[in-house]
Formats: structure tokens, sequence, C-alpha cells
């Protein structure tokens, strides 16, 4: 088998973190780059030595194109995808898989129907640090789980983005645009989430912009700027979070406790270590346990699909896990609207952790060659 051919929707800041890695990777070659910005498209494509900058309907149509990368907006996230899917292309899209379940279902159901497979972001649950602590976990290191605590706090991208408005909108918020990597690894690590109860809190109506040409300017806050969220999940499992763009306390934090000890998971990105709380000196000291294997990014997640295309299975960060993710944030956006306790009614497969040598940088299809890059 060849390297999986792949196209790009979507020429914009994203891309770069995309491209630097899936150019890179010998399984993948990128042929081709879209954006309704063809110039836009055609300075990308120069730059990563991409052989075509196309409009989306040329891509579409291009039989060396197998598996379509959704970098657009994500209010066109359902009808890109969708069209990729008509043209039986595979379809790996940045979060959220698109803005509302009914939507999501379509997606899905449509790619069921013409054969192919849908994958989502966030990829850094296939980073090393968290699937290290995959491995720690699937491998008894804390004993059963039993509990989880996540913090994700911080005074808010007001402070430092130059244009923070579209955070502070509806479908962003703490919830919105960091929820996702907290979500997605929580499901990844302790399985598909039962129900949520949440309470939210705007502290203030209005922000004001801290840098760049617009500081000093003042906008609305349209969502809850801080939410706390009790999580019960199918295993028994129970979790506290919280999600804060309104503590000057910056925190991050992901722990597992078990019958047998605790679990630090590196959850802010792509690599870092494990920590873990066991044995007879569990109640005082940390062991640090550095992950292993080659460094991943942002495009891992496109890579594994195309591994798990070619070889049959399921991707791990699937349409369908997204889906759940989805519907867990959504619930906890209605909780915290509304009160009381919401339940999930989709749920999410189990995935395996990958195995600790697995390689992004092997060229594992039998006639794969090392891309050419044009910044190299």
């Amino acid at each position: 088998m060849t390297a999986t051919g792949v196209g790009i929707i979507g020429a914009g800041n994203i891309s770069d973190e995309y491209l630097r890695s899936l150019t890179a990777y010998p399984d993948l070659r990128v042929v081709a780059i879209a954006d309704l910005d063809l110039d836009r498209a055609r300075a990308q494509a120069e730059h990563y030595g991409i052989p075509a900058a196309v409009g989306v309907a040329e891509l579409l149509g291009r039989d060396d194109v197998e598996l379509v990368v959704n970098l657009t907006i994500p209010a066109a996230h359902a009808e890109v995808a969708l069209a990729a899917i008509a043209a039986g292309k595979h379809v790996w899209s940045e979060k959220p898989i698109t803005l509302d379940l009914a939507s999501a279902r379509q997606v899905l159901d449509a790619a069921r129907e013409a054969g192919v497979v849908v994958g989502n972001a966030p990829d850094t649950i296939l980073g090393e640090g968290i699937q290290n602590a995959h491995r720690l976990l699937a491998d008894g290191a804390i004993g059963t789980a039993n509990t989880l605590l996540t913090l994700m706090q911080g005074p808010g991208p007001d402070s430092w983005h130059p244009r923070p408005q579209f955070l502070f909108a509806r479908g962003a918020g703490p919830l919105f645009d960091i929820g996702p990597y907290y979500v997605a690894t929580m499901i990844q690590l302790l399985g598909p989430i039962a129900s949520v109860e949440a309470v939210g809190q705007r502290p203030r109506a209005e922000r004001v912009v801290g840098s760049g040409p617009d500081a000093g300017t003042r906008f609305p806050v349209e969502v809850d700027t801080h939410v706390s969220v009790l999580t019960r999940f199918a295993s028994g499992v129970v979790g506290t979070s919280v999600y804060s763009f309104d503590s000057p306390q910056r925190r991050q934090l992901f722990e597992i406790t078990g019958s047998d000890g605790v679990l630090d998971v590196p959850v802010s990105g792509f690599d870092g270590s494990s920590r873990v709380l066991a044995g007879d000196d569990r109640e005082t000291a940390w062991t640090e346990i550095p992950a292993p294997g080659v460094h991943r990014e942002r495009g891992v997640g496109v890579l594994e699909l195309a591994r798990a295309v070619r070889d049959g299975r399921p991707p791990r960060a699937s349409g369908e896990l997204a889906y759940h993710a989805l519907e867990v944030m959504l619930a906890i956006e209605e909780s915290a609207a509304g009160g009381g306790s919401v339940a999930i009614a989709s749920t999410a497969p189990d995935v395996a952790p990958l195995p600790a040598d697995w390689d992004p940088t092997a060229a594992t299809a039998s006639t794969a060659t090392a891309p050419s890059r044009g910044d190299r």
C-alpha cells in the first residue's frame, strides 16, 4: 500500500500547526490544499511543498485525495465534512465535530453509509504524555480508578489575546475552548460519561482587550466564564472539574485517584511526564515517569486515522468519541443554565492505549516514501 493521499481544506493559521507534521510523516502525502482565499492556499502550498492549491470542489474531485483534513471554522465543519463524505473521502476535523448533536449525527451516519471513516480533534489524547498515563492506568499502577479531579483556571485570554472577543461569545468560553481537551482525555482514560451536573458564573458582563491595536476596548461576555462540574462515568468513577477564565491563579490539573494510589496526567499538551503516588511511599513521594517514544504534534490524529483505515480498524480519536464529548459539553451547558443532573444518551468505544514504541515517523506503508518539503 502507498502513503495515504491527504487534502487540506482551510489554509488559516491552524494549518501551519498541522502541516509541519503532516508533511513530515512518511505514511502521508499532502497532495492538495484548498481555501476560499486561493492566494492563502497558494502561499501555504509554496511554503510546505504541496503540489496543488485549488478550490474546495476541485480538491474533493481529486482521485489522489483519500483523506480530507477539515480546518475550517466550527460553523462550517458539518457542511465541509458532509461534502467530503459524499465525495467518498475519509475525514478528520478540528474540534468540535460540529456545533450541535443533530448535524454531528448526520455526519457520522453519512460516513457509515458511505463506508468512510471520521476522526476528530483533539489529538492530544494520542500524544506520548497522555498515552503514557493511559498505559500506566491500564497496567494497574494505581489499582482501580475511583475519582477524578481536573482544574483549568486562569485569568482568561483577554489579558493577552489581541482580539479575544470570539473566545467570550456563544460556543466558546472556557468550557468549549479548553473543555474538549479535558473531556476527550476523560473519555479516553476512564470511558464514557453517564451524567453531569454543573453550575456556572459570569462575574463580569464586559471584558477589556488587554493587548494589541484594540487594547482598552470593552466587549460583552456572552457565556459563563467559570463552570464547575460533577461528572459520573458509566464505570462508577466520579469526577469534579473546574473550567475558569476568572482566576488570577493559573492551574492545570488532571488527577485520577485509585484504590492503590494517584495518577497525575500531563493534559496540557502532547508530551510531559506522568506522576504516580503508589506503594509504601504513596502518602509522601511522587514517582515521575517520563513518556517513552517519539514526540508527536498536532496532526498525529490524521496519521493514526490513516493507519487505522489501512489496517481495517476504528481510529482512536474517532468521530464517536467526538460526538460523545460534544454531548457531554452541551449537557454541562444545559445543566449550568437550568440546574439539575443531565443524563448522557450516547456512549463511546473503549480504546486501547498505543504501544509504547508506536512511531509516527516510521514508514509503515509498504511503498511509503519520505515527503518533500518546500521549506526544508
